[in-house]
């Protein structure tokens, strides 16, 4: 498993054999079977993580018990409650596994010793916070701004593989709409 997380590594910077099992020695793979919890409300994230294996989603639960998907996490992506890691309140959300789900985990103090010891790490994890910042403005931008429609176009857009992955009433929460809606934009869709 940690192979995949290896993979990735080498894909964004150089690394010396020596930085590569510094790092491996100070992450542990976690396995998730479907619906089992990495973080529950309440709880306080200590973890930056990244997914090997599975999907993960990132979620609260409103007074009603309904849910409000923040976003999902795929192979080879980060997930985590950032709020609550860096000011160690505990947290506003859920994340739970989709699928079968395996993640290296990192003790926050570890993965801050991995960005000391091993520049380039830093600069790539640097690189990752400024894309997501970015990928966050942009969704909110479009939360905002577009119609129901066009937010599920956008979305088949930006990830083609979520569909047959995600179950539709999870896709409808991330959208901020209700299942019924989207299976009447769905529809719709189809017919054009």
């Amino acid at each position: 498993m940690y192979d995949v997380f290896q993979q990735y590594l080498d894909n964004k910077i150089s690394l010396s054999d020596a930085q590569k099992e510094r790092i491996r020695s100070l992450g542990v793979i976690k396995k998730l079977r479907k619906k089992q919890y990495l973080l529950q409300e309440g709880d306080i994230w200590k973890y930056d993580a990244f997914v090997v294996k599975g999907c993960v989603r990132n979620y609260s639960v409103d007074e009603k018990g309904n849910e409000h998907i923040i976003g999902f996490s795929i192979e080879n992506w980060w997930a985590g409650d950032r709020e609550s890691l860096l000011s160690g309140a505990p947290s506003r959300f859920n994340i739970d596994a989709i699928e079968d789900s395996a993640i290296v985990l990192f003790t926050h103090e570890n993965f801050e010793l991995i960005c000391q010891e091993i520049p380039p790490f830093k600069d790539m994890v640097n690189s990752i916070l400024q894309a997501s910042f970015i990928a966050s403005q942009n969704r909110i931008q479009v939360s905002l701004s577009n119609t129901a429609e066009e937010k599920y176009l956008a979305f088949l857009k930006k990830y083609p593989g979520f569909v047959n992955r995600i179950p539709q009433s999870m896709i409808a929460s991330y959208l901020g709409m209700t299942p019924e809606t989207l299976s009447r934009i769905r529809t719709q869709t189809i017919r054009k």
